[in-house]
């Protein structure tokens, strides 16, 4: 009877011992140690932008399994990184959450945050916004609340990003100048070297192209290029969209193109859109040079809407369809991928929260997915290649939009106006 209990004392000691193995390795598996400097401009690492909102309002907050369902879907497109953009609301932490719990439930999914701080001026958002004063009360519990979840959740969150398109003049509610970015970012630079901030997390500012520099002098001065070495990476935001608007000439049908067919010309378009980009990319390159400095840029921002009833629809520049959303994710992902830039397509899912009052806005409608979850034309061959097979959104399992016929789907196809047409009207 003695061996016999001390064999089963051994057999016991061996099964803790080996619980414990599995457990830590389960947990070391869980903990990756990739860094922002090795994920970001892998194309391995395709980024994204991601809201989870379903409904009109941010008042209504998505729980964590919607989160979790939202997260499966993207992390089966291949995307590895995603971006938030601001800590007022729960949805930012709940994001963080979800991954912890999917990673811990299958040690395989992987996915990184780039978590957004919301800056705004004092007064933001009101009739009379105080553009030379900070809010200070908002943004630093922003930044207080992104250290805490970048210290709680240091294996997900890997860059933190000081304000969106805080900086850019037309931003006419709530920018703020380049000395209150400057002054976030060197508030963070200076916890990581206290020990109070990984060392490996990355500090930016993701902001409009403009805002770095590449576009008017009037952005020039000490501050920004204080900021542009102050930060670890330039996260720069380019919209040809919006442009074929406010800055037509690129995206309006040469003359010498004027025989191609309708299809043609919108592949042409898309093709010049991509250069448009592209440029606004060499620009902030160009100026970050002309100051000696060498620092990594990737996008933060860019994307195409699918629907307007407005400035970029059938009464605007015929900009918005999913066709052209196909054409203008595939060029930018290939050329990112092929320069080694990260490209954080704007957006996952469409969120109607953004333009409320009117449904058909196109702010409510960057999205590869639907608000129900039916793949745009962009992911019409995951369908095919049932990368979404066994995967919902709400209920709903993932299936094309326009029932998966292409022949409708160009029926709302529009190339540009001809240059001619344009200088006519």
């Amino acid at each position: 009877m003695m061996a016999l209990n001390t064999h089963s004392k051994i057999f016991f000691v061996l099964c803790i011992f080996l619980s414990l193995s599995c457990q830590k390795s389960k947990e070391e598996l869980n903990l990756n140690t990739k860094t922002a400097a090795q994920i970001l401009g892998h194309p391995e690492y395709p980024a994204i932008s991601y809201g989870g909102y379903r409904m009109t309002s941010r008042d209504i907050q998505p729980s964590v399994e919607a989160l979790k369902e939202d997260l499966k879907l993207i992390h089966a497109m291949g995307i590895r990184i995603l971006r938030t953009y601001n800590l007022q609301f729960p949805h930012a932490s709940n994001i963080l959450k979800a991954i912890r719990e999917l990673r811990t439930e299958d040690t395989s999914f992987e996915m990184y945050v780039m978590l957004g701080a919301w800056i705004d001026c004092a007064n933001a958002w009101t009739e009379s916004p105080n553009h030379d004063v900070e809010d200070e009360k908002n943004n630093a519990s922003e930044i207080n609340k992104a250290i805490e979840l970048a210290n709680k959740y240091p294996e997900i969150v890997k860059i933190i990003a000081v304000g969106n398109e805080a900086m850019v003049h037309w931003a006419t509610s709530y920018f703020v100048k380049p000395d209150v970015i400057l002054k976030w970012v060197n508030y963070l630079q200076n916890k990581k070297s206290q020990g109070q901030l990984s060392e490996s997390l990355w500090i930016t500012s993701s902001d409009n192209f403009a805002s770095w520099g590449g576009g008017s002098s009037d952005y020039h001065n000490k501050d920004l290029e204080q900021l542009i070495a102050a930060v670890d990476y330039i996260s720069l935001h380019t919209y040809p969209f919006h442009d074929t608007h406010y800055n037509s000439s690129f995206w309006l049908t040469p003359e010498d193109q004027s025989s191609l067919s309708e299809i043609e010309k919108t592949e042409a378009a898309m093709k010049r859109a991509k250069s448009y980009a592209v440029s606004q990319y060499q620009s902030v390159k160009n100026y970050v040079k002309s100051l000696g400095i060498e620092k990594p840029i990737h996008i933060g921002e860019t994307g195409w809407a699918t629907t307007s009833q407005g400035l970029y629809g059938p009464n605007g520049s015929f900009a918005a369809d999913e066709y052209k959303q196909a054409l203008y994710y595939t060029l930018m992902r290939e050329w990112s991928n092929s320069n080694n830039i990260s490209c954080f397509f704007f957006e996952a899912f469409d969120e109607p929260w953004k333009d409320a009052n009117h449904p058909n806005g196109s702010e409510n409608h960057f999205g590869l997915f639907t608000v129900e979850g039916k793949a745009k034309y962009a992911l019409w061959s995951y369908v095919d290649d049932g990368v979404f097979s066994g995967l919902f959104r709400d209920g709903n399992p993932i299936e094309k939009t326009y029932n998966g016929s292409k022949r409708a789907l160009l029926k709302d196809v529009f190339p540009p106006k001809s240059v001619l047409t344009q200088t006519n009207n």
